[in-house]
């Protein structure tokens, strides 16, 4: 069936919902998977988004998606100025980032606290968006659910413990998918869910001896 957000797109801030409002959101999303605020960022630019990201704002779209502006927000057309203000340093290069979607950036994130995340994101059209790498580990990401995101060590029964506290709390999966760059050393989880989870169940899951990071996402 096809809905009205597939017939219109997204309410956005043009010229383009995919260089502006899917920008918007994979800056939105990177920052959350950053859990804090932007102080440093380093965007590489792939295919599309290398050759037009100036003429349609994908620049000050991906900015200001950094901030947390709304794909609606009128300040987005003067998100480079205010990351200037708010003392967000931002640098652009265009880049040859493989065999992945034209419309794709992968940004390189530091914190105030010197906290450091890479995330690579794709704008697929209408305004939708898909991660698709984090911190190296492959995912697929649309930011259209709430996910729980852990980073643990690849043992047995770890993502059967987290689906099973996740079951005592009565939050139902939609999604889920684990990846790992080796056999028993990191993996990353994500889980999309239909509900938000609560601070105790990610105390619980962050108790787990084998998680070394667990947060919630919110829909972007």
């Amino acid at each position: 069936m096809t809905g009205v957000f597939d017939v219109l797109g997204p309410i956005m801030i043009g010229p383009s919902s995919s260089h502006t409002a899917g920008a918007v959101r994979i800056g939105r999303v990177a920052r959350a998977i950053l859990g804090d605020r932007v102080s440093r960022a380093r965007i590489l630019l792939h295919g599309s988004f290398a050759e037009t990201y100036r003429g349609h704002g994908t620049d000050r779209a991906l900015v200001a998606g950094l901030m947390g502006y709304a794909t609606d927000d009128e300040k987005i057309r003067e998100a480079l100025e205010a990351a200037v203000r708010e003392g967000l340093a931002v640098s652009f290069e265009r880049a040859d980032l493989g065999p992945v979607h034209p419309n794709t950036a992968l940004l390189l994130l530091t914190s105030p606290s010197g906290r450091r995340v890479e995330v690579m994101g794709s704008s697929v059209g209408g305004g939708s968006v898909v991660i698709t790498r984090i911190n190296g580990f492959a995912v697929e990401l649309t930011g259209e659910y709430n996910t729980l995101l852990t980073i643990h060590q690849d043992r047995k029964g770890v993502i059967a413990a987290v689906t099973a506290i996740l079951a005592e709390a009565d939050i139902n999966i939609a999604f889920m998918r684990v990846s790992r760059q080796e056999r028993g050393a990191t993996a990353l989880m994500l889980i999309e869910v239909d509900q938000p989870v609560a601070v105790w169940v990610l105390e619980q899951i962050r108790a787990l001896g084998a998680v070394e990071q667990a947060m919630m996402i919110e829909p972007q």
